[in-house]
């Protein structure tokens, strides 16, 4: 490519990813497979740590956090932006019981339902929600998009029919 064409383009969100492994399940994605998904939904450059949990860690985050007496299937705290680098930081939480549970009853490869809702919690580090109906049309939106590109089916495809 031409240096004119190269100066051009835009640069690559980067991505410093650490992953967390809290429970021992064969069913977990790999470190890869994480960091593929996170990148894929990058408008931004970000730090985050990826934790996978049990229920028990599950439970106890949504309740201290958000005050919900249940295990969840994502969760994101947000820290914002370093004031230096301008990069984003924050934490995302699988509860990988969860997860595998919402596959089963939703009749998806868990592959897919995790990287769902990895694209889903990496949207909503950089301000996406889902809240009100506008704001929920674009974020979804924005995952099928996103979740087809990576080769799986959009995971609201049939709320839109």
């Amino acid at each position: 490519m031409p240096a004119a064409k190269a100066a051009n383009k835009p640069a690559k969100p980067k991505l410093s990813l650490a992953v967390q492994y809290a429970v021992a399940s064969k069913a977990v994605p790999t470190r890869a497979e994480l960091r593929r998904w996170a990148q894929a939904a990058l408008k931004q450059d970000i730090q985050a740590t990826l934790r996978i949990v049990g229920e028990a860690e599950g439970r106890q985050l949504n309740h201290d956090f958000r005050g919900k007496d249940y295990a969840t299937n994502v969760l994101t705290f947000v820290y914002g932006e370093d004031p230096e680098t301008g990069v984003l930081t924050g934490d995302i939480v699988l509860c990988a019981p969860v997860v595998a549970r919402e596959a089963k009853a939703q009749k998806k490869p868990l592959a897919a339902h995790y990287a769902h809702l990895v694209v889903h919690g990496f949207l909503h580090l950089q301000g996406f929600d889902h809240e009100i109906d506008a704001e929920a049309t674009v974020m979804e939106a924005l995952e099928g998009f996103i979740i087809q590109l990576l080769g799986y089916p959009d995971p609201y495809n049939e709320r839109r029919q």
